[in-house]
C-alpha cells in the first residue's frame, strides 16, 4: 500500500456523456479529502494526449464550488479524445513517455475515465509501470453511453442517454399521432450503438400500459430483415394510424455489413457510422408510400444533462469516489463495478472488477431482453432498464438556460525538455 504522498492524474477518454464530469467530481473531491495521501490532482488536457504531450491541468486551482458544479455539467470539462494506444510492443515509446511524464510530476495514481478501449489502455499502463519499476496504481473509471462494459450492471452515462431516448420517443410519437390522419405516419429516430442495442432498447420504454405507442425497434443484435420490418410497420400503421421506429446506428443486413457504414473509420479503427435513419425512412416511403420524418439523436442524446437520470448522476459520482478509495487501499489494474442487489426497489453497490476481465470485452443485449419478433423489448428488459432512468437531477437555470460550469483549466508548468508528437 502506498504511504508516500504523491500526485494523481485523471483523464477523460472517448465520447463524452451527460455525467462523465460527475465522475471527475467524484475523483477530485475524494482526493481532496485525503490530503495526507494525495497531493494534487492533475487532469490531462484532451484526455491521454495531455499526458503524452505533458499538457496537464492543475485542478487544485479550481474552487470547491467549481468542482461541485461539474456534477450538473455535461461533456468533458478537461477535454476528451479518441486516441488509442496500441500494444506495448507496437507503442512502447508512447507508454514510456507516459511513465516519463508521470515520473517528472511525481504521479502515483492514474485514473482513466472511459469505455472498453480505455480499460485496455489503463491495464497496459499498469503492466508497463510494473515492468519499468515505476510505482503507479492504475484505476479505470467506467463510462460509456453504449452500456457495453462487462461485469458492471450498468455503465455511467447510459442511464441518462436512455432517459433522453425514452422521453424523446414518447414525445415525438405524440406528435406523429396527432398528425397521422393527413400527414406523417412514420417517424424514424436513429440512436447510438455500434454493436449493442441498449440505447435502442430504451426507446421501448416510451410505450407502457397507459401509453400504448406503436414502436418498432431495430437492434444491432438482430439481423435486419427488410420484408419482416416492412410488414411490422405496415401492421402498426393499419392498427394505430402511425408508427415510430427506433433504429440503432449499428444495424446490419444479411451480408453482415452496417446499413449505415460510410466506409470511414474513427481513431480507434471502428466504423464511422451514421445515416441509417434516412435509409430506413426511404425504404418505408418506397415500399409503403407512407409520409415520414426522420431524426438523428447524435450528440443531443449524450449531451442532454437537462434531463439526466438522477440514478445515473449518483452512480457516476460513486465510481469516481470508489476509484480513489480503491487506489488508496493499494489496489491496481481494477475498475469500480456497479452491482445490482435489487430491482424493485432499485438498490446497488460498488464492487471491484479486475481490468483483465474488462478490457476488450463487450456486453451485448441478451436475447431474452428482445421480443420474439425481434422488434421490441421484453418485460425482463423493462425491469432492467426502468430503474436506470429513474429520478430527475435538473441543473440550475439562469435566464432560462442551464447554468453549466466552465473551469479555468490552468496549465501545469512543463518539466521535461523534450516534446512528444501525437
Amino acid at each position: 500500500m502506498a504511504t508516500k504522498k504523491r500526485n494523481a492524474f485523471y483523464a477523460q477518454s472517448g465520447g463524452v456523456t451527460a455525467v462523465i464530469n460527475a465522475s471527475a467530481a467524484g475523483v477530485i473531491e475524494t482526493a481532496r479529502r485525503y490530503k495526507s495521501r494525495i497531493g494534487k490532482v492533475y487532469a490531462g488536457r484532451n484526455g491521454i494526449i495531455g499526458a503524452l504531450t505533458e499538457d496537464l491541468i492543475d485542478t487544485s486551482r479550481e474552487s470547491p464550488a467549481a468542482i461541485r458544479a461539474l456534477k450538473h455539467t455535461p461533456a468533458g470539462a478537461f477535454g476528451s479524445c479518441r486516441y488509442k494506444l496500441k500494444g506495448l510492443d507496437e507503442s512502447r515509446a508512447q507508454y514510456e513517455r507516459l511513465i516519463e511524464v508521470f515520473r517528472a510530476h511525481d504521479i502515483g495514481y492514474f485514473f482513466y475515465n472511459g469505455g472498453g478501449d480505455s480499460a485496455d489502455t489503463c491495464l497496459k499502463v499498469s503492466q508497463l509501470s510494473e515492468k519499468m519499476g515505476y510505482p503507479l496504481q492504475a484505476i479505470h473509471v467506467p463510462k460509456t453511453v453504449d452500456n457495453d462494459l462487462p461485469i458492471t450492471d450498468v455503465c455511467p452515462g447510459f442511464g441518462s442517454v436512455a432517459k433522453y431516448i425514452a422521453v424523446s420517443t414518447r414525445e415525438a410519437s405524440f406528435d406523429v399521432a396527432s398528425m397521422a390522419k393527413t400527414s406523417t405516419k412514420v417517424f424514424v429516430l436513429e440512436v447510438m450503438g455500434r454493436h449493442a442495442g441498449w440505447i435502442a432498447a430504451a426507446g421501448g420504454l416510451a410505450a407502457d400500459k397507459t401509453h400504448p405507442i406503436p414502436i418498432v425497434i431495430l437492434f444491432p443484435e438482430i439481423t435486419f430483415d427488410r420484408d419482416k420490418f416492412l410488414a411490422a410497420v405496415k401492421d402498426k400503421v393499419e392498427r394505430f394510424g402511425y408508427c415510430s421506429v427506433v433504429v440503432s446506428e449499428g444495424v446490419k443486413g444479411p451480408d453482415g455489413k452496417f446499413l449505415s457504414d460510410q466506409g470511414l473509420r474513427d481513431a480507434f479503427g471502428h466504423a464511422q457510422l451514421g445515416g441509417v435513419a434516412p435509409v430506413i425512412a426511404s425504404l418505408v416511403k418506397e415500399s409503403l408510400n407512407y409520409k415520414f420524418h426522420w431524426a438523428v439523436a447524435d450528440y443531443l442524446q449524450r449531451a442532454a444533462r437537462h434531463i439526466a437520470s438522477k440514478t445515473d448522476v449518483e452512480q457516476a459520482c460513486a465510481v469516481g469516489k470508489a476509484a480513489v478509495e480503491f487506489a488508496l487501499k493499494g489496489h491496481n489494474a481494477v475498475m469500480p463495478a456497479i452491482v445490482r442487489t435489487s430491482s424493485r426497489p432499485y438498490r446497488w453497490k460498488i464492487e471491484m472488477a479486475p481490468l483483465a476481465d474488462v478490457a476488450n470485452r463487450e456486453k451485448m443485449m441478451p436475447r431474452e431482453f428482445i421480443s420474439e419478433d425481434g422488434f421490441g423489448i421484453t418485460d425482463a428488459c423493462r425491469r432492467y432498464l426502468t430503474p436506470l432512468i429513474g429520478g430527475e437531477a435538473y441543473p440550475p437555470y439562469k435566464d432560462g438556460l442551464p447554468d453549466y460550469a466552465l473551469l479555468k483549466n490552468v496549465a501545469v508548468k512543463k518539466r521535461l525538455a523534450t516534446d512528444f508528437k501525437v
